[in-house]
């Protein structure tokens, strides 16, 4: 008997023909989760992570462009753009941000997403770049081409949640945001992601 698999979200989809200009984003958590859900690395399903913590809901569509990995080139270029001591990428899939007009009401879902931008997040000294985006065919946010053209605020509401969301009341947070950059940085965040996947698992598995 012939069997098809579900293709793992990390390893077994494309980042897209088009990428870094349009990438596909799997995206695990929707503003409307009130636990964190992130991809099993072995199995490649959805588990859950935490509970969301306090107030904490996550802005936008979240998840992650298959096919990356932050290590040594992410680490470097971190380190270049930020003067800052950059001890290694986090060594996860590139997580990237997705704005759309309309609703979606879960996770475990594939779509296209046009980058505009992106901020430098540094985790405990590990890079752990954010990729904004916006769908590809939303009507209203199709109008940002650019992280310049999205309003300070709703910057700033991205911000805050990447800063407080692992933060608890006494504890200093672990986390800090060193740069937002515009579209080309954020493409090349995406090439170099790419790359260190590449590199990572793609020699090993020849």
């Amino acid at each position: 008997m012939n069997r098809q698999y579900k293709a793992h979200p990390w390893h077994g989809i494309s980042p897209g023909d088009n990428a870094p200009s349009v990438v596909t984003a799997f995206i695990e958590i929707v503003p409307s989760d009130t636990v964190k859900y992130e991809i099993d690395k072995e199995t490649g399903y959805l588990k859950i992570d935490r509970p969301q913590k306090f107030s904490n809901t996550v802005p936008t569509l979240y998840g992650f462009i298959p096919q990356t990995y932050c290590a040594d080139r992410i680490a470097e270029f971190a380190a270049l753009k930020s003067g800052k001591a950059v001890d290694k990428g986090d060594g996860d899939p590139l997580d990237i941000c997705v704005l759309s007009e309309r609703s979606v009401t879960h996770g475990d879902i594939l779509l296209q997403a046009i980058p505009i931008g992106g901020f430098r997040l540094l985790d405990g000294g590990e890079a752990d770049d954010k990729i904004i985006a916006v769908m590809k065919g939303d009507e209203f946010y199709r109008q940002w081409t650019d992280v310049s053209d999205c309003p300070e605020s709703y910057i700033n509401r991205l911000k805050h949640y990447f800063l407080t969301y692992k933060h608890l009341p006494g504890e200093k947070s672990s986390c800090e945001i060193t740069n937002v950059y515009g579209r080309d940085e954020a493409h090349e965040v995406i090439r170099l992601a790419m790359a260190d996947y590449q590199s990572r698992f793609i020699a090993e598995w020849e």
